[in-house]
């Protein structure tokens, strides 16, 4: 394993990140697909016996039963101070005024559930899962700020947003003093590319680490053009990536792991791994390849000419999930 510093920060990242998603009970929130408790044990283990010491979740997973998985299984395989957790707020997780969103009243109250559920009294990354704009930026950062001062949050981070979003949250902080975002957890694949106009150079230039989420495009980049998974064929956001302009890239990562003797997987992680910004990409492990494959990747350095082969096909498209 490989690890690095998040953006400017002093923290340090395993540079593959195990995504949580997919661990949670089947019977709350959305996803009927996600493992059950004893199902992802298996990859809780893999991932500290690999190295793998930065988890991501959020508390809408299945309705913060991720969490709750999470946390019990940093206890059962691991020990907290080796664990680099990171979990979100704003998806609904009930009717209540402050039961979504950024406001005040919303960020005090879910992080506490959350770190209940995670059984800790400290979340390393907290993440804003989308921008509110219900809510006074102002207000958010102030409240997040007075997180990491009552040392419940370490460190800041946000997720899925447009650039002019991310600079009026991070303006709000630099002006009245609070505690800025060191992370930016968007969306960067071979697949949706349009983070690299402006929230990429802006994150460099910020010194904002990126922690992108589906590197491997939901799992479409891992496997040849019409194959289908359980997952694939039910889940509406997995769907999103079966435009015909996506297919002419699919093969070309099949072509350059062929040619390379790899993985397509591995090939697809890799020209993520390959952004200059980008810290640590967020993988799900539902199968026993899937972390190993993840690990690969980091050995394996695309040369100029297959960069050029992946990313030829690639067609301008609307912004996607925020």
């Amino acid at each position: 394993m490989e690890y690095a510093r998040l953006g400017r920060t002093g923290l340090k990242l395993s540079r593959i990140a195990l995504g949580c998603m997919s661990y949670g009970d089947p019977g709350r929130g959305l996803h009927q697909w996600t493992l059950d408790e004893d199902a992802a044990q298996p990859f809780f283990r893999q991932a500290v016996e690999l190295g793998v010491t930065f988890w991501d979740t959020a508390n809408v997973y299945q309705l913060g039963s991720s969490e709750e998985f999470v946390g019990r299984a940093i206890e059962r395989y691991s020990r907290r101070e080796d664990i680099v957790l990171a979990t979100k707020v704003s998806g609904r997780m009930h009717d209540g005024p402050g039961g979504a969103g950024l406001s005040r009243k919303a960020i005090m109250e879910q992080v506490d559930a959350s770190l209940a559920r995670l059984g800790t009294d400290y979340i390393d990354l907290y993440l804003i899962h989308r921008f509110d704009p219900e809510t006074p930026v102002e207000e958010t950062m102030e409240a997040l700020h007075d997180l990491v001062k009552a040392g419940k949050v370490r460190y800041l981070g946000a997720s899925s947003m447009h650039a002019w979003e991310f600079a009026k949250l991070q303006t709000a902080a630099a002006v009245h003093g609070w505690t800025p975002f060191v992370a930016m957890q968007d969306q960067v694949n071979l697949l949706k590319r349009e983070e690299e106009r402006e929230m990429l150079p802006m994150c460099e230039d910020m010194g904002v680490g990126v922690i992108p989420y589906s590197p491997q495009a939901k799992g479409r980049l891992t496997r040849p053009w019409g194959e289908q998974t359980g997952r694939s064929s039910v889940d509406a956001v997995a769907k999103a990536f079966d435009s015909p302009a996506d297919e002419p890239i699919v093969d070309a990562v099949q072509r350059v792991a062929e040619a390379r003797g790899v993985t397509m997987a591995q090939v697809a992680l890799a020209w993520v791994l390959g952004r200059p910004v980008v810290t640590a990409p967020i993988v799900g492990a539902t199968k026993p390849h899937h972390l190993a494959d993840a690990v690969a990747a980091l050995d394996l350095t695309l040369t100029d000419d297959e960069v050029r082969e992946l990313e030829a096909p690639y067609v301008p498209q609307a912004p996607f999930w925020y």
